[in-house]
């Protein structure tokens, strides 16, 4: 039944499955071609029954390696033929559904702090091994051929900067700092004075010091604290990467706190991995293992928390396939210090990991996962009503005196 059951499916590349009593399937046809093979008896079957949550989990036990080809030709062949989005689109319709999603994403602010230290206070060591050398644990912008990661992800700044519309000495606030790489560029690039703000206590160790390292301490300040404390108002507001992990329960909150955060005058930017079809579930495996409490949301969804507010949307750009680009990057440093990681965290740790970063390409390159940058201001006026200025070349504005003292 099985076997009739993928014969039926697979048609978009092929696919040579070994099990482990030697029997060996072919089906399919065109690249890529996959070997398959299955070394635990019973491991086929928990995943045609639940394949959200079981192909990560016997990848992680060891149950089954890919021999031809690599882990993301695999990944492609069964996107491309098995669709996740659509599945998790129809799941997310069911009642019980509804109820478990929005459980699963009520984040009030204790466990908001405990989901982002699940994954962001794990050791600087790990990041180091993998991100580019300014650590920036979000999509890249590849917005020329050829680029390295290091200069993508330079470039994702510049992109940012100036759809801010930064002046020197303006106020910034980053939500989601991260490691601190965003809020040092933009205070040492355009001259702002940035607070950024995080809710895992290694982040705010490393920026710290990287602060202190740089001497912008005087220019940046980093703190422990979830955006529904923090206080202020600020010309600016950016946050990258952080609101996939606000959940969906609490979009309208967190709009209506950056639109209290945000000057009269004021423009944000939310950058965020989105999804290109309606709303639907956080993958099982991903929130068990990797990001507790998290949601990528709908445009749709983003958009109607934005409405009862102040704020108006002044732009929204898709970046596709940048982030396939980035996770590629990312994979393929991790290969790298595999050996040296094992050997400190662990084969299942390293399994976990590459499993993680290799069905994250796969879906922005072959299901319905993009990047969505959504500018926000309070009227029509606050930036240009074309999108030149975001691609004119600029030169660097000067610092004043008083403010690189």
């Amino acid at each position: 039944m099985i076997r009739r059951f993928l014969e039926r499916n697979i048609c978009e590349g092929t696919l040579h499955l070994f099990l482990p009593d030697g029997r060996q399937w072919s089906m399919g046809r065109g690249d890529p071609v996959v070997v398959w093979r299955l070394r635990r008896k019973g491991a086929l079957a928990r995943i045609v029954a639940d394949p959200e949550r079981q192909l990560g989990e016997t990848y992680v036990d060891g149950a089954w390696d890919v021999g031809g080809g690599c882990l993301l030709d695999l990944l492609q062949v069964l996107f491309r033929n098995f669709r996740p989005a659509e599945r998790a689109a129809r799941g997310a319709r069911r009642p019980w559904v509804r109820a478990a999603r929005r459980l699963h994403q009520w984040n009030p602010v204790p466990r908001s702090r405990r989901n982002a230290s699940c994954h962001y206070d794990r050791d600087e060591d790990l990041f180091r091994r993998f991100l580019d050398a300014d650590l920036h644990y979000s999509c890249a912008y590849f917005e020329r051929p050829g680029l390295s990661l290091e200069e993508a992800q330079r470039a994702k700044c510049r992109h940012i900067a100036r759809k801010l519309r930064l002046e020197p000495g303006m106020t910034v606030l980053d939500i989601g700092c991260g490691w601190g790489g965003l809020a040092l560029y933009l205070a040492r690039e355009h001259g702002a004075r940035v607070t950024g703000i995080t809710l895992a206590r290694e982040q705010l160790r490393v920026a710290r010091h990287r602060a202190r390292q740089e001497g912008m301490a005087h220019r940046v300040s980093f703190r422990l604290e979830d955006y529904r404390r923090h206080e202020g108002r600020y010309d600016r507001v950016v946050s990258v990467g952080m609101f996939e992990h606000v959940g969906q329960p609490h979009y309208r909150s967190f709009f209506h706190r950056l639109e209290a955060l945000l000057a009269p005058d004021g423009v944000a930017l939310v950058h965020t991995i989105g999804r290109t079809g309606p709303g639907g579930t956080t993958n099982p495996w991903i929130r068990r293992h990797i990001f507790p409490g998290g949601y990528v949301p709908a445009l749709s969804e983003v958009a109607a928390a934005v409405e009862p507010t102040g704020l108006i949307p002044a732009d929204v750009e898709v970046l596709r396939l940048h982030y396939a680009d980035t996770l590629a990057a990312w994979q393929s440093r991790f290969q790298n210090h595999r050996a040296a990681l094992a050997a400190r965290l662990g084969e299942r740790f390293c399994r976990l990991w590459e499993f993680y970063l290799a069905v994250s390409e796969a879906s922005f390159r072959w299901d319905d996962l993009v990047v969505y940058q959504v500018q926000l201001a309070r009227h029509h006026g606050a930036v240009p009503v074309v999108r030149g200025y975001l691609y004119e070349a600029a030169a660097p504005r000067p610092v004043p005196d008083a403010l690189s003292a």
